[in-house]
């Protein structure tokens, strides 16, 4: 069976995602819905959809508005992820709202919503029509739901890191997860390999938060893509932060504390400061662990898929790849 590499079924979906002509009126509605998705990105939901799929059949090009349909949805979060977060910018371009304004921000991430469900529908095999339209719906919800969590964490200095762990899995997770179930279902997948695809996606998907947390702290700013120590000038609520408050004596608590209280600072000492609180609670090894543990969990999954070994090769390459892009 032919096997396509990520980097062609990369290019294969973002032929078919620039063919995608929005014809309808008014323009207002649907130029920032192209503006968004022509912005790009890695396109990994949908690669991961035909990655999964391709392990059970060749054509994937059959299955492209599917693939769409995941892009569409995740596009549509950051829309509005941009919007509640007031963010100027996504990917060193304006973000929707400041470049035409909150309302159709609204309105076009609301028509993403229902174009996603258009694609999904389009072309798929009437016996996969149910099974496909519950895992991706199940997966709009929850991805929702982490959402919610995110924005009620910001509010409360409580957060364990069960409840973190809980809400990244529902943030993340569970479109990467749902991204390879629906994959294994169109090819045809028995139940237990589509699940087994769908947890290692959550695995993996897990891994890569709690690095991008690590990374945050300790990565290197040219690699990674952005500057160190954003996480930590905004509070946010990370594995990093939530462990250090669960490991630290009362003095490490009370000065943390302080720095996160602080209205005024120099950014670089705050920085600083916090990551000698990580360094000396040991929280970037813990962290590392708690990786390592993820992604051992999730390749051990791949590996029951029962398909050939060859036939998991790009795939597995994918995810590699991805999990040390910033290492």
């Amino acid at each position: 069976m032919k096997q396509q590499t990520p980097k062609e079924l990369q290019e294969l979906f973002h032929l078919y995602l620039n063919g995608l002509a929005y014809a309808r009126a008014p323009k207002g509605l649907y130029e920032p819905i192209e503006y968004v998705l022509d912005i790009g990105g890695k396109r990994i939901r949908p690669v991961l959809m035909l990655l999964a799929y391709n392990l059970f059949k060749e054509d994937v090009q059959s299955v492209l508005p599917q693939a769409a349909a995941l892009e569409t949805y995740h596009n549509f979060t950051l829309l509005h992820d941009d919007l509640m977060d007031k963010a100027d910018m996504r990917r060193s371009k304006p973000t929707v709202h400041k470049r035409w304004n909150e309302n159709t921000a609204i309105l076009s991430g609301d028509a993403m919503i229902i174009l996603a469900y258009q694609f999904l529908m389009k072309g798929c095999p009437e016996e996969y029509v149910r099974s496909v339209m519950d895992v991706f719906s199940q997966t709009a919800l929850e991805v929702c739901e982490g959402q919610q969590w995110d924005m009620e964490f910001e509010n409360r200095q409580d957060v364990t890191v069960d409840e973190y762990m809980e809400m990244i899995r529902l943030k993340t997770s569970v479109l990467l997860a749902g991204a390879l179930k629906m994959g294994a279902i169109l090819g045809g997948a028995s139940v237990s390999d589509a699940q087994k695809l769908y947890d290692f996606g959550i695995q993996i998907g897990l891994a890569f938060q709690l690095q991008d947390d690590y990374l945050d702290v300790y990565g290197d700013p040219e690699v990674f893509g952005k500057n160190i120590g954003g996480d930590i000038l905004c509070n946010k609520k990370t594995f990093m932060l939530i462990t250090a408050f669960e490991r630290a004596d009362e003095a490490t608590e009370a000065e943390l504390r302080n720095w996160m209280t602080m209205e005024k600072y120099d950014p670089a000492q705050k920085i600083e400061a916090v990551t000698a609180i990580y360094n000396k609670e040991k929280i970037g090894d813990i962290c590392q662990a708690k990786i390592e543990g993820y992604y051992r969990q999730g390749m051990q999954l791949l590996e029951e898929v029962n398909v050939e070994p060859a036939y998991k090769q790009h795939l597995l390459g994918f995810v590699q790849g991805w999990m040390h892009r910033n290492l």
